[in-house]
C-alpha cells in the first residue's frame, strides 16, 4: 500500500521515474532500467498512473523509448534524492510498493 504522506502531497511536483523491466515478460530476475524521465504529479500513485497511460498508448509513448508496453512484473521507481527511492511492481491487483532487496 502506498504510505499516507505519499498519497496526500499538495503541490504538483517533477518525479525521477524509471522504468524497469525484464528481458522477457513474466521473469522475475534481471531487471534493467529501460527508461527514465521526470514525470509531474502530486502524488506517487498519479504519477504511477501517468506512466501506466503514457506507456501503454502507442500514439503517447515517446520516440527514444526502446521498451514494451508496461505489464504484470514491470517495475517503475521513484526516486525523491533526499527523501528515498520508492520500487512499484505492477501486479494482478495492482501497483504494490515493494522493498529494494526484491528486485536484484
Amino acid at each position: 500500500m502506498l504510505k499516507m504522506w505519499k498519497l496526500y502531497k499538495k503541490d504538483i511536483g517533477k518525479y525521477d521515474v524509471t522504468i524497469l523491466q525484464t528481458p522477457n515478460i513474466g521473469e522475475n530476475k534481471g531487471y534493467v532500467p529501460i527508461y527514465r524521465a521526470n514525470i509531474e504529479g502530486r502524488t506517487h500513485e498519479e504519477v504511477i498512473q501517468t506512466v501506466f497511460s503514457t506507456f501503454n498508448v502507442r500514439e503517447r509513448i515517446p520516440h527514444n523509448y526502446r521498451g514494451r508496453f508496461i505489464s504484470t512484473g514491470d517495475i517503475v521507481l521513484i526516486d525523491e534524492g533526499f527523501k528515498g527511492k520508492t520500487y512499484y511492481r505492477l501486479s494482478t491487483n495492482g501497483w504494490k510498493e515493494l522493498n529494494r532487496v526484491m528486485i536484484m
